[in-house]
């Protein structure tokens, strides 16, 4: 019987086999893996800078984007982290920092509220 996998599972495993491919693994610790994605971060950031919302050129988000997850998935592989399990227990987290009932179309920060 096939198991299915989730598109998770699928996009990290080719992200890992990609980098596994071309002998990059030796490069990817935890720290120069967080280092690259901040600097893609910032590459997104660049692709703002100085325009309005609207005039930002969505194909660099796009290709900035899919560097910023790439990194975070690999980070993910490293630490052998399961991305949906801390993903929705960082929306917990938050849900009980940010009651809708206080937080609903308020920008502030939790301590804030």
């Amino acid at each position: 019987m096939k198991t299915n996998k989730s598109e998770m599972q699928e996009i990290m495993e080719r992200i890992v086999s990609f980098t596994q491919e071309r002998d990059w693994d030796q490069f990817h610790n935890g720290k120069d893996l967080a280092l690259a994605l901040s600097i893609e971060a910032s590459e997104l950031n660049e692709a703002f800078l100085w325009k309005n919302a609207q005039e930002v050129n969505i194909d660099k988000v796009k290709e900035e984007l899919a560097d910023i997850m790439n990194y975070a998935f690999l980070i993910a592989h490293k630490y052998d982290l399961d991305l949906k399990e801390i993903i929705l227990a960082k929306l917990a987290k938050n849900a009980e920092k940010y009651p809708v009932d206080k937080s609903k179309g308020n920008a502030k920060k939790y301590t804030e509220l």
